[in-house]
């Protein structure tokens, strides 16, 4: 077996040029690839379907960065891009065994499905009134900007409490905090800063509780058990990073899809295949989140032909198992939505941390996209798809803009 000082590493583009390109050269070299975070952090990569879905409910693979043997031996600067998204704070995200099992507990109490459900006449308010705006334009738009972005982002305002005169503040920390180019000097500054947000929001819902989800978080409650603040501002930050760039990104991707596949959107228009359809194969073939980040090897964790060595890290490649022949075929690179195993996917994740908002991301995408269609249906890209340019985001599948033409 081979070990990551053994095998060739491939640097993940900082810019995210050609995430195809990449993602097939990642399952090129085999179920684990030794690559290279940007900041030259080295990381293992799973890139396949059944490997990742057995990583990701190995115990011997956990959230605990103590357990990074080059965060333990200081290779891992405080200031490091991605140091949000490795080390977020106490939540769900970042323990395992009984402790996630307490966290799970208390937010499944208040993220019920009665509560997403809930949601859905305001999603579909929401969605009209975006479709008004446009349609009171001239007919060429940036779709990322004035609908894929503002729907996801105010439903999550509405279901967290938050307030909607910190949306566009929210909006510029959340792009920091995501991005590869943060400059080092201001990674504690947004951390600090959304910390601050997220601790203003609870304050103001134990001294003012709520319909909404920082209420139900603050009020959860499991054999005496509560959350404390300080778990429910980590809970809120990553609900609100991953409840609107999942759904922003789903959206915008599925309507580049269906621009590029002519006859997979007639198909759906014609009502021959259905929404949902679109939805999960556009999770497979496209999925929102291309990458991960991280867990950490307790031991030694044998994969096919290498091995994990105990202490280093690994990352679950979304955009490279979404596409994996081994899973979905010789025809996996292709976008079909009538594809059997287009629900195979694990876009979502897989095991005890699989993501808690897919349901809502679903309902959201399902109610946005027939309405967005049904209004537009001959919605097509207003540029060629070679020109639309990938957001320097390392761990999403997102574009800084999607200009569309609404009618033919």
């Amino acid at each position: 077996m081979t070990t990551g000082t053994e095998a060739p590493r491939i640097a993940l583009d900082p810019f995210v040029t050609d995430l195809d390109a990449e993602s097939a050269a990642l399952r090129a070299a085999g179920p684990l690839a030794a690559v290279e975070l940007p900041g030259g952090v080295p990381v293992w990569a799973v890139t396949r379907h059944a490997e990742a879905k057995a990583l990701l409910t190995d115990p011997r693979l956990v959230k605990d960065i103590d357990v990074w043997g080059a965060w333990r031996r200081g290779e891992i600067p405080g200031d490091w891009p991605l140091i949000g998204l490795a080390n977020p704070g106490r939540s769900m995200l970042t323990v395992d065994g009984a402790d996630h099992r307490r966290l799970r507990t208390l937010v499944a109490q208040a993220l019920t499905p009665r509560r997403v459900e809930r949601m859905r006449e305001r999603i579909e308010q929401l969605t009209q009134d975006l479709l008004d705006a446009l349609d009171a334009g001239d007919g060429t738009v940036d779709l990322k900007a004035a609908f894929a972005y503002p729907l996801p982002m105010y439903v999550i305002a509405d279901l967290m409490g938050i307030e909607e005169a910190r949306l566009p503040r929210l909006k510029v920390l959340f792009e920091k905090f995501f991005s590869t180019q943060t400059p080092p000097a201001e990674v504690v500054a947004t951390l600090t800063e959304l910390a601050q947000i997220m601790a203003g929001t609870v304050a103001a819902k134990r001294a003012e509780p709520g319909d909404d989800l920082t209420s139900a978080l603050i009020l959860a409650s499991a054999d005496g058990d509560r959350l404390t603040d300080a778990e429910i501002v980590s809970t809120l930050q990553l609900m609100v990073a991953a409840g609107h760039e999942t759904t922003i990104s789903l959206i915008v991707n599925a309507v580049v899809n269906l621009s590029t596949h002519p006859e997979q959107r007639a198909l759906v228009l014609s009502g021959e295949a259905d929404w949902s359809a679109v939805i999960e194969e556009t999770l497979r073939y496209s999925t929102p989140t291309s990458h991960v980040l991280i867990r950490f090897a307790t031991e030694d964790v044998p994969v096919g032909d290498k091995v994990i060595p105990a202490g280093d890290a690994l990352i679950v490649s979304y955009g490279a198992i979404g596409r994996d022949e081994h899973a979905h075929g010789p025809t996996a690179g292709d976008f079909d939505i009538t594809r059997e195993t287009r629900n195979r996917h694990i876009s979502f994740g897989h095991g005890p941390h699989v993501c808690p908002g897919a349901a809502l991301s679903r309902l959201e995408a399902g109610v946005a996209l027939p309405a967005l269609y049904a209004r537009f249906p001959g919605l097509d890209l207003a540029v060629p798809a070679a020109e639309l340019r990938n957001k320097p985001v390392v761990t999403q599948n997102d574009l800084f803009e999607l200009p569309v033409r609404l009618k033919p």
